[in-house]
């Protein structure tokens, strides 16, 4: 293999090798502003959307020790590969493939496991981090509450019929 294919595919392994996901779509019949376009709004979801040959990916990915992914790298495929959670990404991407039908999800890869169009369907369709974090903060705090309310109502129970004797009491005297 040439020099500058070398080096391509040992950039594309040092990026696979940082990344927690690797997904990958055909582009078949995407123009430039749309590519460009889906590339803005994946920055926004901390994912970055390249082309790359499939012979380069495929040698690259084998030096990463990734899952084989040769019956899928045939045609116009683009790699979608991220810093931080797959479900941005994933979002993104059903998003602008049901406004513009375009690009399709072949695969992806998630911690070197294989995921199929569903799956990232359904890790798309999932809130995002923070919401999760937040819902899980707010489980983990309802016992708290719980219990610190359970505490507090016999005693204020006790301090209402002590206020409502007083109250008979001046009423009667």
């Amino acid at each position: 293999m040439r020099p500058e294919k070398n080096l391509i595919v040992k950039e594309i392994k040092s990026r696979v090798d940082s990344t927690p996901y690797v997904l990958l779509t055909d582009y078949t019949g995407m123009q430039v502003p749309q590519f460009n376009e889906l590339r803005n709004r994946l920055a926004g979801a901390k994912a970055e959307l390249r082309v790359v040959k499939n012979t380069l990916l495929r040698r690259a990915l084998a030096d990463s020790g990734m899952p084989d992914l040769e019956s899928y790298l045939h045609g116009q495929s683009a790699v979608v590969m991220g810093e931080s959670d797959i479900s941005g990404a994933a979002k993104v991407l059903k998003n602008f493939a049901a406004e513009f039908q375009k690009p399709k999800l072949k695969i992806g890869i998630l911690d070197k496991a294989l995921l199929n169009v569903d799956e990232i369907n359904a890790l798309a369709d999932l809130p995002s981090k923070e919401v999760l974090q937040a819902k899980l903060l707010g489980l983990l705090l309802a016992p708290a509450s719980t219990l610190v309310r359970l505490i507090n109502t016999p005693a204020s129970q006790v301090a209402q019929v002590l206020k409502a004797y007083s109250e008979k009491g001046e009423q009667a005297g």
